[in-house]
């Protein structure tokens, strides 16, 4: 339990430590953005997640087989806007690499700005379960773009066990590398985070969609992004040595 509290402890306040800086804060706060927006596209937009491309392959599939409310066309769209977000993000990356601190800056002001952009559409479809017809697709692709945008962010960051989206992995490695099993250690303190964080992201966001304003989640993943992009431009001013590439953080499961 000590060292599972210090894991947690040391990944949410990193302090003076050398090689990440704070960017798994930062990490762990867009992970909790990735559940308030699915939790607006799949409870708002249909049966779509605009983060999460597994489940979107998933119901792909479903809606091919003619499974009721699903569609293939919204599921099209939403692996289509991600893949350009991630062409982004990879672009935006293969130029800021050298220096994560602007790399954030950067994709997180995107990311707010294509959020901000959802808000106004979300208002202008009728704050509303579901949306006036026509506005969804235009959140699909708004929103689907910022999600690959973030992951390819997160990718090129290259922070272990943070991808902000896939918990696939991150689950198995808690199991796989425990003690229990003769493992070198699952590093639970640190790899819940991300799992907890997008539980309370996705159940913040529901409970606002359920049972208060359809827009509130996406006005709360704004400020989220928006207070990243002050906070990374911020803390690397002074270009520290997080900001440096770290290398890879390892294969993951999409």
């Amino acid at each position: 339990m000590t060292t599972f509290l210090r894991e947690a402890r040391q990944t949410l306040f990193p302090g003076d430590e050398i090689r990440h800086g704070p960017l798994p804060p930062m990490l762990v706060a867009m992970t909790l953005v990735t559940g308030l927006i699915d939790a607006f596209s799949y409870l708002v937009l249909g049966h779509v997640f605009v983060a999460n491309m597994t489940g979107n392959v998933v119901f792909l599939a479903f809606a091919s087989a003619g499974a009721p409310g699903f569609s293939i066309a919204a599921s099209l769209v939403a692996l289509g806007s991600f893949v350009i977000g991630s062409l982004l993000g990879g672009l935006i990356g293969s130029r800021l690499e050298q220096h994560r601190g602007h790399l954030l800056t950067l994709s997180a002001a995107l990311q707010a700005l294509l959020f901000g952009v959802s808000v106004v559409l979300a208002v202008l479809g009728g704050n509303s379960i579901p949306v006036t017809a026509g506005y969804e697709y235009g959140l699909i692709i708004v929103l689907g773009i910022a999600m690959g945008l973030q992951n390819a962010t997160a990718r090129k960051l290259a922070v272990p066990d943070l991808t902000t989206t896939v918990l696939t992995l991150t689950i198995v490695g808690i199991m796989a590398d425990s003690r229990l099993v003769d493992g070198r250690g699952s590093k639970a303190g640190r790899r819940l985070l991300p799992v907890a964080a997008m539980l309370i992201g996705g159940f913040i966001g529901a409970r606002f969609i359920l049972h208060g304003s359809v827009i509130a989640p996406l006005v709360l993943a704004l400020i989220i992004t928006a207070v990243i992009a002050v906070s990374a431009q911020v803390l690397s001013r002074q270009d520290p040595a997080w900001v440096r590439p770290s290398g890879p953080a390892g294969p993951s499961i999409r």
